[in-house]
Order: C-alpha cells, then sequence, then structure tokens
C-alpha cells in the first residue's frame, strides 16, 4: 500500500514550470484531486501535506533534484516507511513527451535524482511513475533542456499528461501498484 507520493523537482520559482519539475507538478494535481489542505508542513529536507483523509503523504523534496535521496531517506525514518511504501514521481528523457510509465522497481536510468535515492535508502525496490519529457538533440544540450520551461506548442500536452498522472495515481491509491499497471503506461500522443 502506497502512504507517500514523492514528486522530484528543484525548489524555487526559478524552476517552478521546467522540465525537471513534473514531479512537483504530478503532486499538486493529486492534491488537488484527493482535496487535500493546502497546508504544506516542513520536515524531512520537504515540503509536505498530510492527506490524513486518504492515509497518504504528498512530498516535494527541497534538496534539489540530485540529493533527492537525502529527503527521502530522512521521510522513511521519521514516517517509518518501508521503499514498498512510496512512489516516486520524475521526468524522464528517455521516454516521448507524452507518455508516462509505472514500474514497481528498476535502476536509475541515468536519472541523478533517483540515483540518490538508490544510494541513500540502498535499494532499487520501489515503484515509480516515469513521466516523459523527450530529448534533446545533443548529449551537451541536457541540463539546460532539463531546466528550461515547457515551449508553447509542449503546454497542453504536459497539462493533459500531468492530469493522466494525477488520475493513474489515484488508482495506484485505491488498488495498488499491481493493479494499476495497465491502466497508467500509456501515450498521449
Amino acid at each position: 500500500m502506497i502512504k507517500a507520493i514523492i514528486g522530484l523537482g528543484n525548489p524555487g520559482k526559478q524552476y517552478k514550470n521546467t522540465r525537471h519539475n513534473v514531479g512537483f507538478m504530478v503532486v499538486d494535481i493529486v492534491a488537488f484531486l484527493l482535496k487535500c489542505p493546502k497546508k504544506e508542513k516542513e520536515c524531512c529536507f520537504s515540503k509536505i501535506i498530510e492527506c490524513k483523509e486518504h492515509d497518504v503523504l504528498l512530498v516535494k523534496p527541497q534538496t534539489f533534484m540530485n540529493n533527492s535521496g537525502i529527503a527521502v531517506k530522512n521521510l522513511l525514518e521519521d514516517y517509518n516507511l518501508t521503499p514498498q511504501e512510496i512512489l516516486v514521481v520524475y521526468d524522464d528523457l528517455d521516454l516521448p513527451l507524452g507518455s508516462i510509465r509505472l514500474r514497481k522497481s528498476g535502476s536509475s536510468g541515468g536519472h541523478r535524482g533517483v540515483k540518490s535515492i538508490i544510494e541513500n535508502i540502498k535499494t532499487e525496490n520501489f515503484p515509480r511513475l516515469k513521466i516523459g519529457i523527450g530529448r534533446p538533440q545533443h548529449k551537451s544540450q541536457v541540463a539546460d533542456y532539463v531546466l528550461s520551461p515547457f515551449n508553447k506548442d509542449e503546454k497542453l500536452l504536459v497539462e493533459k499528461v500531468i492530469n493522466e498522472a494525477g488520475k493513474c495515481l489515484l488508482n495506484v491509491l485505491k488498488y495498488g501498484v499491481d493493479k494499476s499497471l495497465d491502466s497508467c503506461n500509456k501515450k498521449l500522443i
């Protein structure tokens, strides 16, 4: 049973609408869909909404992407959670924009935020929801690409993806990861 949804991103207004912050965007839509209280508490190097009515924590680590594991490790310790009780939401360069992929576990796939989590909690065995953001033409452009906002043409699709990811996570909370895999894995193009 999932007890915490952790969206990865970077704190600060300058990063708010960037590709790297889709995890934060998904956590926000889940809070809206569940009608959770808007009050965020600061704990475990994170901003946390305790959605008690649904017995779930909605978490946005504030350690910056590459150090996400510090926040996640603290969350697990402070709330006495296992890695299988969290679900991490993050951007994925290897999935095309418009894609959503739910997985029960796996490697970091080169994502530094996920790598930090794996290193800090000492396991790859935690569920995750990957949000495709596509890849720039040249490898040298990756850092600028993930820290850039979605362009005008992409924004409508991104809104649909964020909403679909939110619905997927409601299914996960209700039915579990295993029963949600087929319905959550989709491409919205």
